[in-house]
């Protein structure tokens, strides 16, 4: 008996994806769940497991193809046995068993996965340790060597080209890139993007910050980072400002009575935003845990369509990679996302004195269509003055 294994729900407007990886090849003995391939779609990666356990008896969606949903990926023979090798033309001497195999490494002859090649690709990567069938490398073992989980072994140094063309590798970007590039694009092209700017002392969040951390980790079992303190400034601010937390629809103006708060985070793979819903109704530890989870799917590529669905505003931290300052692009179709940057010691004056204070350039960009000038001011101000001094916070002020 043969059971088909088809393209699965996508998730909303969501209708076509790219075969990137197959685990099995036809022949290979499945087990119930086991993953067969990887697909990528326009934001998320998904995993398809075997329905049955069998034998994979055919794959119809080759790598590289374009799928729609519920298309014929394969066949899976239940019961059946997995086909025969064919015999080898000459014996292989059988080497010694050794005490603990080290992992296999990349082979000429075998083809890696395609997500693994573009991964590779798009990070100057080689020499990454495989541990597919027959060496090959999988997507799982260029993230870690990405990650310094598995170190990569030095590549061999080359004789230098002579010519560019022979320097020059070309990969076709991955879906995931393909959307990030067409709609921050459609950002700038729709949208009348405006962006103002402000600096905030962090002493009072950073005395506090280290004040209670302990006795928060104790009673929380999260870490008390800066990124709740942004994001409860941002709600307090939102709360006056509401326009920057709506969208245009049309002719219409949709306000919206919730926050969910986008934290934007970068991965091996690309830029992606999940989203913490109701994020005005959550607690310090609440928004901290949500954060760290979101983060922990974000690295492994477990993210969920759901997950980065429904957003209204978005904060995005460049000041991790040691960014000063810059302007932060709109994720449409927000109207507002706010940029934080590196915290540097600088010299300000004070009641007259010039003291050194933990400081940082904060960046709102804003739809100039439907947030003006005095309200993008005011919003960012606000974030400012619940940062100067947390106790705001609890007025409400």
């Amino acid at each position: 008996m043969s059971t088909e294994v088809r393209v699965p729900t996508l998730g909303e407007s969501v209708t076509e994806a790219t075969v990137a990886t197959w685990f099995k090849k036809a022949g290979d003995t499945v087990a119930v769940d086991e993953m067969l391939c990887e697909l990528e779609t326009d934001k998320v990666t998904v995993e398809v497991p075997s329905p049955v356990a069998g034998v994979l008896s055919e794959i119809v969606a080759a790598e590289g193809e374009t799928v729609g949903v519920n298309a014929l990926l394969a066949q899976v023979s239940e019961g059946g046995a997995a086909a025969a090798p064919a015999p080898a033309a000459k014996a292989e001497p059988v080497p010694a068993p050794a005490a603990a195999p080290a992992p296999a490494t990349a082979r000429t002859d075998v083809e890696n996965a395609p997500s693994a090649n573009k991964l590779m690709a798009e990070n100057d990567l080689s020499g990454v340790a495989g541990t597919g069938k027959d060496g090959r490398v999988m997507k799982e073992d260029v993230l870690k060597a990405l990650s310094g989980a598995v170190p990569a072994p030095a590549a061999p140094v080359t004789p230098r080209a002579t010519t560019n063309a022979a320097r020059e590798e070309r990969v076709k970007m991955t879906r995931l890139r393909q959307t990030i590039a067409k709609r921050l694009k459609d950002s700038q092209n729709t949208a009348a993007m405006l962006t103002t700017y402000n600096e905030v002392d962090m002493t009072a969040v950073m005395d506090l910050r280290n004040e209670y951390k302990d006795l928060f980790f104790k009673k929380h079992g999260v870490k008390l980072g800066f990124m709740s303190f942004f994001t409860k400034a941002c709600i307090h601010a939102l709360r006056e400002v509401p326009e920057v937390n709506a969208e245009i629809d049309g002719t219409d103006v949709v306000y919206k009575n919730y926050v969910n708060m986008g934290i934007a985070a970068g991965t091996p793979t690309g830029l992606v935003v999940p989203v913490l819903n109701d994020a005005d109704q959550m607690s310090f530890a609440g928004i901290e845990k949500a954060i760290a989870e979101m983060g922990a799917k974000a690295r492994d590529g477990k993210l969920s369509m759901a997950d980065m669905q429904g957003g209204t505003f978005t904060i995005s931290n460049g000041g991790v990679y040691g960014s000063l300052m810059s302007s932060p692009i709109l994720n449409p179709p927000q109207s507002g996302i706010l940029g934080m940057h590196k915290i540097q010691d600088r010299p300000m004056a004070i009641n007259g004195q010039v003291v050194i204070r933990p400081m940082m350039y904060l960046a709102l960009s804003y739809d100039h269509r439907i947030v003006d000038g005095k309200g993008a001011v005011t919003f960012l101000v606000r974030v400012k003055e619940a940062l100067e001094d947390p106790r705001r916070l609890l007025m409400d002020l």
